[in-house]
């Protein structure tokens, strides 16, 4: 039985700390390819500029997760933001959520998406995010699942493949 881990969740802005950017890039790059790569600290603080809302976890003083969402018209240039883009009028855009290996299945990444669901709620909005189908992330595609979430599409890039998902947030 896995002990229980003490930690917090504080929502941050693109004015956050330096060493605070540093270990979400550091975070960002070791769950490659669950998540984007980002070819450098400068492309985080450019894609947290153009987010809308955000959230890290910390424990022991390390950050342990985080997530990045973006809202709708962002100029984000993503591909599969541009997708739920052409396909709802408003939302709330998962673009990327990262738990450290270790802190995994101690219920981090469901309580950053209850923080985001309950913004989602309040306005009204569907939260969408793509998942991984080549190479596989059946973790991922179960969690959403289980939260709630439907497929409404898929693409095939050169290099990977994605499925979209879609949950509706109503009062």
């Amino acid at each position: 039985m896995k002990e229980k881990v003490e930690y917090n969740i504080h929502k941050f802005s693109n004015s956050v700390d330096s060493d605070i950017i540093e270990q979400i890039y550091a975070l960002n790059q070791e769950n490659t390819p669950e998540v984007g790569s980002l070819s450098s600290i400068k492309d985080l603080q450019n894609l947290i500029r153009l987010s809308s809302i955000n959230y890290y976890v910390i424990s022991q003083d390390k950050i342990i997760g985080f997530i990045i969402c973006f809202r709708e018209h962002s100029t984000y240039d993503s591909e599969n933001y541009k997708f739920f883009s052409k396909e709802e009028r408003n939302f709330l855009y998962v673009d990327r959520i990262a738990i450290s290996h270790k802190y995994r299945r101690f219920g981090i990444g469901k309580n950053l998406y209850l923080k985001i669901e309950q913004m989602a709620v309040s306005n009204n909005l569907p939260i969408c995010c793509e998942v991984n189908t080549d190479p596989l992330n059946e973790i991922s595609i179960k969690f959403h699942k289980d939260f709630g979430f439907s497929e409404i599409g898929n693409r095939k890039f050169k290099d990977h493949s994605v499925a979209y998902f879609k949950k509706l947030c109503e009062y």
